[in-house]
């Protein structure tokens, strides 16, 4: 099991302890899914979030 599949498990763990409550709930467990997936991705090398977060240079 790589990163990204733990950082998916760990966004939907995260998820289902805050998701007490209907669609609010779901949403908040998508979007730690995602967050989750992200970061394992990053540590994977999958994915360059410096790259993303650095913009443009300019010049």
């Amino acid at each position: 099991m790589n990163l990204t599949t733990t950082g998916l498990f760990t966004g939907l763990l995260l998820g289902i302890a805050a998701a007490a409550g209907g669609f609010s709930g779901f949403l908040i467990a998508l979007v730690l899914a995602i967050v989750g997936v992200v970061i394992g991705a990053h540590y994977d090398g999958k994915l360059d979030l410096g790259e993303l977060l650095r913009g443009r240079n300019r010049g």
